[in-house]
């Protein structure tokens, strides 16, 4: 069986390193993926989406079509042995930016939909 570290890295109960089901280990990859900028990595400068970069720009349907294809773009890049992913939608209000990404699991074939968020809260 292959060990899926929990992301962010944590111990469980009983002092050792805690670890997650298939689905919650991908939905912490798909997180790691979507909120990391690129040269943010050392060995790998080119890991991540760019996301929050956009965060402040002004809002056109221009740049919601631009940050929902570089999400996508990421994703299949980074995680394409993983997912397939189906979706994504973007959305940036003031300081929060609200992520949902529909996504089919490819080994089991299961569909999931999950949401991610980072800055103040709505």
């Amino acid at each position: 069986m292959t060990t899926r570290l929990h992301f962010p890295y944590q111990f469980d109960g009983r002092g050792r390193t805690r670890d997650d089901d298939e689905a919650t280990w991908i939905r912490g990859l798909i997180e790691q993926v979507v909120f990391t900028a690129p040269g943010e990595r050392v060995m790998r400068p080119d890991f991540g989406s760019g996301l929050r970069e956009l965060v402040f720009a002004p809002n056109s349907p221009e740049l919601a079509a631009t940050t929902q294809f570089l999400v996508q773009g990421a994703l299949q890049q980074w995680l394409a042995d993983l997912i397939t992913v189906e979706a994504v939608e973007v959305e940036a209000v003031d300081s929060r930016l609200s992520v949902t990404v529909q996504y089919l699991i490819r080994r089991t074939e299961t569909r999931q939909r999950d949401s991610f968020v980072k800055g103040a809260p709505a």
